[in-house]
């Protein structure tokens, strides 16, 4: 009888050490819809279905800026995926708060949400750049909702503490 309670407390143990966030997350659903509305915003624009509030003189200044941040997205999402390594620290249940994961606690989709932003800059249509707000408050709704629930079930004080000291979407130097 013991050793079967032996047993069956090592292969809980075991569960509680598998139990992580799934690598690949509410990331995908949240990429494809404003890229979504991005590109749909940008053929409407493009076809005159919406109107169209030119930058005028700041044409070039926005170009610019648009493919900065654009630069800015791909080198947040390097950081996150590849020097960060974020699925070694979902598979090892570690919770990840150093590099770019201390500047902002979503990086991964901050770039997009980023990226996306600096394409609809280049495009020269003022209109859409209500986008961009929308992308950072379903961004925000989604989180709430969805992983920073399972985070914080799953690091409890550790995760919450994180939160005080972290931003949520918007990349910005890291607290002491």
């Amino acid at each position: 009888m013991i050793d079967i309670f032996k047993i069956t407390e090592g292969d809980n143990l075991k569960k509680d050490r598998e139990k992580h966030l799934p690598v690949i997350g509410v990331g995908p659903i949240y990429v494809l819809i404003i890229l979504f509305v991005t590109v749909v915003g940008i053929l409407l624009s493009k076809f005159n279905y919406i109107k169209v509030i030119s930058f005028g003189f700041f044409k070039i200044p926005n170009l610019i800026l648009g493919i900065f941040m654009i630069f800015i997205g791909i080198f947040i999402w390097i950081k996150a995926v590849i020097v960060e390594k974020i699925d070694d620290g979902i598979k090892n249940n570690k919770l990840v708060t150093t590099g770019i994961y201390a500047c902002v606690r979503n990086p991964i989709y901050s770039a997009f949400m980023i990226a996306f932003t600096g394409i609809l800059l280049t495009v020269n249509n003022a209109l859409l750049l209500v986008l961009p707000v929308a992308y950072w408050l379903f961004l925000t709704i989604f989180m709430k909702h969805t992983e920073e629930k399972w985070l914080k079930d799953l690091y409890g004080e550790e995760y919450e503490n994180y939160c005080k000291k972290v931003n949520r979407c918007i990349p910005w130097f890291p607290q002491k």
